[in-house]
């Protein structure tokens, strides 16, 4: 909902703020006090063109602002638009902003980001809708009809089952386009498929080979070196020859000194021991560091296949994946892809045959859809030709036109094929007339001003819960019409505000500028607008009513601040109450 305004240097207005109720806002005031600039400001605000002769004189720009507080259906609908945009919503608040330069510059904010006018537009449709004008009338686009129907006949669920079918059938015929597409690019695609995959099977990868092949090239490299230094090794334990003394020979000779002292000191025992262990061990070393030095291999032909051989990894890795694994998983992935491509004419067969089921599997589902739809619309246009009469346009017409159109690629139903599109194959749009004699027309065609005001109570009154747009401003609407239906109309207005919409949340916060009393006492916030000539400059004011300011206002819509005026809007006024009260309990 709109929960505050404010508005800069805009025509009469140097600065003002408005802080909106939840339900039902009237603004009044006499003619020529600014309350139409209001809803100038707001269409501004929401994405409408900027004209600089907005712009107060004297001033060299003009700023609106609107704080919106979000429920979980407006951040569902504004979700898509907001993350196209890279608009951060952190909480429920949504802060709208634009300024007009003297100059004829406009910028727009959403959250402090920058945005354009029509991202605002697209936002602000969302958001509200001001009847009286069309720009952000939800009711007036034609496109959105078919999802107000659908919603009103509780029609969602049938029409899931529809889409999910259309979906398939728009996969399978994307999958038909992609396989028949030009033989020669389909062949040339099989050859590159076949060339990688042979390059791949040829080489015959294992998992982990890359690095054994890399430590046994290590080892083979230096082969010469690593005997060099194991006989170095050996022989500096068991020496060169018979003149050159090992580590052996000088260890044996220290242990038989060392079994010469235990003759003559028997507490050397564990001396001798330790000794003769040393020994045994470096004659171990001396056998393991021999059999290392027999082992090595000189192998240059082996050397050179490794070498190969991790050049062709190489080669693979470069073209096909960073490590063994990923090359190999390539491999498979060209094989699944090989496989669709070199079976394509018999997956076109099959692709076909299932199209051809969709076609008519879904065109039924289309059909029973469109059968309900219709049903819904009948009871629909009842509905809002009783609302038409209670507000005073008792000749009033209201129709749904169901339109298909004959396609030969469409979807199935009985003899003939439709066009279709997710929602099935009706072309749904809203038909008015207002007068006697007059043809349904389009509604998006119906005249302006009072009339159409009224025509959009009634559907909004109708389809409360269907339309999910937060806001409705209404502008005129009282044009025409006395203080009886004033009384039904302030009523149903009031009504929008308090119909349940599933969330436990009011469906409408629900603005209206009247010069009606019996309209404006349904109000749950009373706002008066004024002018004032403050420094010989006119301005525009405005004020929040409550209890005898209130009643000073409705008895001087009612002609004139009068004692007997004043009882009447006090009477208006408890009556209205008791309206509220007893339309709550029910």
């Amino acid at each position: 909902m709109l929960a505050e305004i404010t508005i800069t240097n805009l025509a009469i207005i140097d600065e003002i703020n408005l802080k909106f109720a939840p339900g039902f806002n009237v603004l009044t005031g006499e003619t020529g006090a600014g309350k139409s600039i209001i809803l100038d400001a707001l269409g501004l605000l929401l994405g409408g063109r900027a004209q600089s002769e907005l712009i107060r004189a004297g001033a060299d720009e003009t700023r609106v602002e609107g704080i919106f507080l979000l429920e979980p259906v407006a951040r569902e609908m504004l979700a898509n638009v907001l993350e196209e945009n890279g608009i951060a919503l952190e909480d429920d608040t949504l802060i709208l902003a634009r300024e007009l330069h003297r100059a004829g510059r406009a910028t727009g904010r959403v959250n402090g980001r920058a945005v354009t006018g029509a991202v605002l537009q697209q936002i602000g449709d969302r958001l509200v809708d001001i009847h009286g004008q069309s720009e952000h009338l939800s009711l007036l686009r034609p496109k959105e009809h078919i999802d107000l129907l659908d919603r009103y006949g509780n029609l969602w669920e049938q029409r899931a089952e529809v889409t999910k079918q259309i979906r398939q059938l728009r996969k399978v015929r994307q999958e038909l386009r992609d396989l028949q597409k030009d033989a020669r690019e389909t062949a040339r695609k099989i050859d590159r498929l076949q060339f990688v995959l042979q390059e791949i099977n040829d080489a015959k990868l294992k998992v982990g080979e890359e690095e054994e092949l890399k430590s046994e090239r290590a080892l083979l490299a230096h082969a010469e070196t690593r005997a060099t230094l194991a006989d170095d090794a050996y022989h500096a334990l068991y020496g060169g020859g018979d003149d050159e003394k090992g580590a052996l020979d000088l260890l044996n000779q220290a242990l038989q000194a060392v079994r010469g002292l235990q003759k003559y000191d028997p507490e050397i025992q564990a001396t001798l021991e330790q000794a003769e262990g040393a020994g045994a061990l470096m004659d171990d070393l001396a056998r393991t560091l021999r059999g290392y030095r027999d082992s090595i291999e000189f192998n240059p032909k082996r050397l050179e296949q490794i070498e190969d051989r991790l050049d062709l990894v190489f080669r693979l890795k470069r073209k096909y994946g960073d490590t063994i694994e990923q090359v190999l998983e390539f491999g498979k992935t060209s094989q699944e892809e090989l496989n669709s491509v070199t079976n394509a004419e018999e997956r076109i067969k099959e692709l076909k045959e299932l199209e051809g089921n969709l076609v008519r599997e879904a065109g039924a589902l289309a059909e029973k859809l469109s059968h309900a739809r219709y049903a819904a619309s009948e009871k629909l246009s009842r509905e809002i030709e009783t609302e038409l009469q209670d507000l005073g346009m008792q000749k009033a017409k209201f129709g749904v036109a169901l339109n298909r159109i004959e396609d030969a690629h469409g979807l199935v139903v009985g003899d003939k094929r439709f066009s279709f599109e997710s929602s099935g194959i009706d072309k749904v749009e809203f038909l008015v007339s207002p007068n006697p004699g007059e043809p349904l027309k389009p509604l998006a065609k119906i005249a302006s001003g009072g009339e159409t005001s009224r025509m959009m109570l009634a559907l909004k009154a109708v389809l409360g819960a269907a339309d999910r747009t937060p806001t409705l401003i209404f502008d005129e609407i009282d044009q025409g019409i006395g203080g009886r239906v004033g009384g039904v109309v302030g009523k149903k207005l009031w009504g929008l505000t308090c119909s349940q919409n599933g969330t436990g949340h009011n469906s409408h916060q629900v603005l209206c500028i009247t010069h009606l009393p019996q309209i404006a006492s349904y109000g749950d916030a009373h706002f008066h607008i004024r002018k004032a000539i403050i420094d010989d400059r006119t301005i525009t004011q405005a004020e929040i009513l409550q209890d005898e300011q209130r009643v000073q206002e409705l008895a001087g819509m009612l002609g004139a601040v009068t004692d007997i005026n004043r009882a009447s809007a006090k009477e208006m006024l408890t009556e209205v109450e008791k309206d509220k009260r007893v339309a709550r309990q029910t």
